[in-house]
């Protein structure tokens, strides 16, 4: 019997200390893990990174060192953590593959967050789609097109595809074609398309519209139409000038064709 309690007594000492310092570990690995976890989340909030990364990577980082206190504990009690090690790492690389999509659009989500190529609110065109960005998350970015529908668009298509920021900058200009007949005076269709420009408020004086011929098409001389306006006014203005700029012509007497063709006939002898 009395040897019976020695045993346990050396039992008790042996796995006590161990479990101890095991448990000792985790707290005090737990307690670092969370306060290098915050140290990152202050160095990326005064680099004025993204909230919504901020918070991401802060949270990736605390389990991460989570996982590697958990497995020194672990090993301290004498548990055999080299193939539980394997195990993680075989598990992680499953996951990896079967979300390799994921991965991609979260990796092109954080480019877009850090380089910023367009933010909320600017009025945007990426994969054939025009529209308002409402909300740029890790994995997708979500805008709203003129017809009010709302496009939720894979961060890695994003990166993948032009993106064309039409809200970075402060003018653009307005491409309209105008075709006059062959018959009609150049000058006064000018003129015509002048007037309409001119008054409108909306387009800028600087840089001046341009109003010149094209092209000598088969059945009409096109005049290009090329006022400046503020990306806000765009299609106001190029709605406006298209309506405007075809009754000007028509009080000006000047004629807009239709596509015609000269048929020859010759008759055999």
């Amino acid at each position: 019997m009395e040897e019976l309690i020695n045993k346990m007594y050396e039992y008790v000492a042996l796995y006590g200390m161990n479990l101890v310092a095991a448990l000792l570990i985790f707290v005090i690995g737990k307690w670092l893990a969370r306060v290098i976890s915050n140290v990152f989340s202050k160095i990326m909030e005064k680099a004025k990174v993204e909230p919504t990364l901020v918070t991401f990577i802060k949270n990736l980082s605390y389990t991460i060192l989570l996982v590697f206190v958990i497995i020194a504990a672990l090993s301290k009690l004498g548990v055999e953590t080299t193939s539980f090690i394997a195990v993680l790492g075989a598990a992680g690389l499953a996951v990896g593959l079967a979300l390799q999509g994921s991965l991609a659009n979260f990796a092109a989500g954080v480019l877009l967050i850090m380089f910023k190529p367009f933010k909320v609110g600017d009025l945007v065109q990426i994969c054939g789609h025009i529209g308002v960005v409402k909300e740029i998350h890790i994995f997708n970015t979500i805008i709203h097109t003129p017809d009010n529908q709302r496009k939720i668009i894979p961060n890695a298509s994003v990166t993948g595809d032009t993106i064309t920021n039409l809200s970075a900058v402060d003018m653009r200009r307005v491409d309209l074609v105008f075709g006059i007949s062959y018959n009609d005076n150049i000058k006064t269709a000018k003129e015509a398309l002048e007037r309409v420009v001119v008054a409108d408020p909306r387009v800028l004086k600087d840089p001046a519209p341009t109003i010149a011929v094209s092209e000598l098409g088969d059945s009409s001389v096109n005049l290009v139409c090329r006022p400046w306006c503020k990306p806000t006014d765009y299609w106001g203005v190029f709605f406006d000038i298209t309506e405007k700029g075809k009754i000007e012509l028509e009080k000006s007497g000047i004629t807009i064709p239709f596509p015609q063709r000269d048929v020859h006939m010759f008759q055999e002898k």
